[in-house]
């Protein structure tokens, strides 16, 4: 009897090995072009001389700046929201254990002993008796045999489903390895927009106590002296200001890379001009490259994890089997629980046939409007992928000339600031147009500094965006 019964489990787990009840899945068609976009906003795509797809360039290779490359790697090894995310995919993977192991009979081992007493008058025999029992059991207790993939299309849903979770750490991964670089340049641009105030500062200072000496002898006016002092202050306020948002910029920094201290001062940028840019990379010239963005990934998995839950809706509709059967030995005397003669069975199996259930129909049709959910959401997430690429190589492709004419105006305005300082030390004019000038060249240094911190933030972006590596 053992050896049929383990002849039965064994065929039973080969069986299941079948197939299941889902329907079988193909990858949609992405709704997006073939191609990047083209026209005046877009730099031409080469098919070589540029570095190779994200995918394949891993962050270190691509962040080359050195202090930045410490601060990323602290942070994927204490940012807690990274934490969070390896360990929801740690329980998904937990999960999937679990409903794995449904596939399988649970073995359980047991011993009893039992020991009544009898009076004489509810005794057959007439007279009291007292009788004992002793049992040792090996045996499964009510196991599903999973005919018709019930189980099975359950353990696809839960693998699927713990794929979708590893993909959101790698997605969380490389948002976080992004959000570090982007902060590590805004404070670098925020530390020069500090050293251009402060020596904006020095120079209204160096003109004020000039002025007021011109004052104080009676060759300019009060107004003049007013008008200088009102540049001085205006300095004295936007150096307040950057220290406000160098200080922040410090907090937020500390805040991505998770340590219990604040980022030592080593590791902090000095300015733009000294921060080691990016590596330039391309897209390549098919958008395909887009289906392998970790957070497109995860949307197939649960378009899958969905195609697989139809798989078990559709076996509820056919009957369920299950089985408790048990082997062992039983004796009256403990001494004889192994004496030959002893042996035990029990084989009970059980068939649940559906005969009628409204709600199973309804259950099955939730599960396919739950899968042309997932389906949308997925080519939902391939064009917003493409939107971000899109918009990403747009700024890519104008964000030089931007920086070209902005530096072009900015030595314009530089050479047109001297000519009007020294055409009101000569007696030309007036000092309005030397602060009209001085108001300008400021106002074109802040957004010069803001146009290379957007080239170096769209490189960031850029890779984040085709999915970069985050090994």
């Amino acid at each position: 009897m053992i050896k049929n019964l383990l002849l039965l489990l064994v065929g039973t787990l080969v069986f299941m090995n079948g197939c299941t009840l889902a329907p079988e899945y193909t990858r949609p068609e992405a709704p997006i072009p073939a191609g990047w976009p083209t026209g005046a906003a877009y730099r031409e795509t080469k098919t070589s001389g540029e570095a190779p797809i994200p995918l394949e360039l891993n962050w270190p290779q691509f962040f080359t700046d050195e202090k930045l490359q410490k601060l990323i790697q602290i942070a994927l090894t204490n940012n807690r929201d990274l934490r969070l995310a390896a360990l929801n995919a740690e329980r998904a993977r937990a999960f999937y254990g679990i409903q794995r192991a449904e596939l399988f009979p649970t073995f359980t081992a047991g011993g009893s002993f039992y020991k009544e007493r009898v009076p004489a008058d509810l005794s057959s025999t007439g007279s009291r008796r007292t009788t004992e029992r002793y049992d040792v059991n090996l045996g499964v207790i009510s196991w599903e045999i999973d005919f018709f993939g019930r189980i099975r299309s359950l353990k696809d849903q839960a693998l699927e489903e713990y794929l979708a979770t590893e993909e959101a750490r790698r997605s969380a991964q490389i948002l976080l390895v992004s959000a570090v670089a982007n902060t590590y340049l805004a404070l670098a641009a925020d530390r020069e927009g500090l050293r251009l105030a402060e020596t904006t500062l020095d120079t209204q200072k160096d003109a004020y106590h000039l002025i007021k000496r011109l004052c104080d002898v009676g060759l300019t006016s009060q107004l003049d002296l007013n008008q200088a002092q009102t540049q001085v202050d205006t300095a004295r306020r936007n150096i307040a200001v950057y220290t406000q948002l160098v200080a922040q910029g410090e907090n937020a920094l500390s805040l991505l890379v998770g340590s219990s201290s604040p980022v030592p001062s080593e590791l902090l940028p000095a300015d733009l001009d000294r921060v080691r840019a990016p590596e330039e990379i391309s897209p390549g010239l098919s958008s395909e490259v887009l289906l392998l963005r970790p957070d497109i990934l995860a949307a197939e998995h649960q378009l899958k994890a969905a195609n697989a839950v139809i798989g078990a809706a559709r076996a509820a509709f056919f009957p369920r089997i299950s089985l408790t059967t048990a082997v062992g030995t039983a004796s009256a005397e403990l001494s004889g629980l192994f004496d030959s003669g002893s042996g035990t069975w029990t084989f009970a199996p059980r068939i649940i046939l559906p005969i009628f259930d409204a709600r199973l129909w309804s259950a099955y049709d939730a599960t396919k409007v739950q899968k042309d959910i997932a389906l949308a959401q997925y080519e939902k997430a391939i064009q917003t992928a493409f939107k971000e690429v899109a918009d990403a190589l747009a700024v890519r492709g104008t964000v030089d000339e931007q920086v070209s004419a902005q530096q072009s105006l900015v030595d314009a305005l530089s050479r047109t600031y001297r000519l009007s300082a020294t055409r009101y030390a000569k007696g030309i004019d007036s000092y309005l147009g030397v602060l009209d000038a001085q108001r300008s060249l400021y106002a074109a240094q802040q957004v010069l500094i803001a146009l290379r911190l957007a080239k170096l933030a769209n490189q960031v972006r850029l890779y984040a965006v085709l999915g970069g590596g985050s090994e």
